[in-house]
């Protein structure tokens, strides 16, 4: 278990996590990437921004 950078929850992520995986977080709602899984780090995940054909 991990606490989300953002209130402080505890989240479970599965054993087999990935670097780039979205996990959302349980009681605040919060989508958060794994940046690293040894040790286990979460950060904010990135806002997907439209393209607009670009």
């Amino acid at each position: 278990m991990i606490e989300c950078p953002e209130c402080a929850g505890g989240i479970t992520t599965p054993s087999d996590v990935m670097t780039g995986e979205i996990v959302p977080c349980a009681h605040c709602g919060a989508e958060l990437e794994v940046t690293e899984t040894t040790p286990l780090a979460l950060a904010a995940a990135p806002e997907v921004q439209e393209d607009w054909g670009e």
